[in-house]
């Protein structure tokens, strides 16, 4: 057996990273990622014992990339602009040249192996539907509305805006999508704002 060849890790995942970007899970073979990677088969199992755990640690290096992004968003003051920030942010960044167009977890999602997609879309579902909830809590979204409801609704606006940019749409015609599905977001609740004021004015 040769010697396991050194390599840098950041590297080796970006490598990795653009091959199952390109060619999703199953089509991702050891030979294209060892290619890729510029290092042979044995260095890969060692460091992460298999094509799996290599995926896992791709997807853990991607969503690092993606976190203050999305932590940015939800600091936003009103649901209505945080459905705004994260589909528009989602349409730049799948449209961004720098990597191939689309999006990792949903090109990657799309064959076997979507188990460990699954665990990390889970998080960013957490987060939104946490979002929501609060924003109920406080009128800024109508009593009658579903949070969970509402976060599937802008999950698979952002999936469909990622197939979009992935099949050749521009970054106009993509945000310009994005925009549309703005307009059946709620308002927020009126009613129950308006009391608050009151309660002011006469104290």
């Amino acid at each position: 057996m040769g010697r396991h060849r050194e390599f840098d890790l950041e590297d080796a995942l970006a490598a990795a990273q653009k091959v199952f970007w390109l060619k999703g899970y199953e089509g991702a073979s050891i030979s294209d990622l060892t290619e890729a990677m510029g290092i042979n088969s044995p260095s890969l199992y060692a460091a992460f014992g298999s094509k799996k755990g290599l995926f896992t640690a791709v997807l853990d290096h991607y969503d690092a990339s993606r976190e203050k992004v999305l932590s940015k968003i939800l600091a936003e003051p009103t649901a209505r602009e945080v459905a705004k920030h994260y589909l528009i942010a989602l349409a730049e960044y799948a449209t961004d040249k720098k990597h191939p167009p689309g999006c990792l977890l949903v090109k990657a999602g799309l064959s076997p192996g979507e188990g460990e997609i699954a665990k990390h879309k889970a998080a960013t579902e957490m987060a939104l539907r946490e979002r929501f909830e609060c924003a109920k809590r406080e009128g800024d979204l109508p009593a009658e509305t579903n949070p969970v409801g509402l976060m599937r609704f802008l999950m698979a606006v952002g999936a469909g805006l990622c197939v979009q940019a992935a099949t050749g749409a521009s970054r106009e015609e993509v945000c310009a999508i994005a925009t549309q599905a703005l307009t059946a977001f709620p308002a927020a609740d009126k009613k129950k704002a308006a009391p608050r004021k009151l309660a002011r004015a006469a104290s």
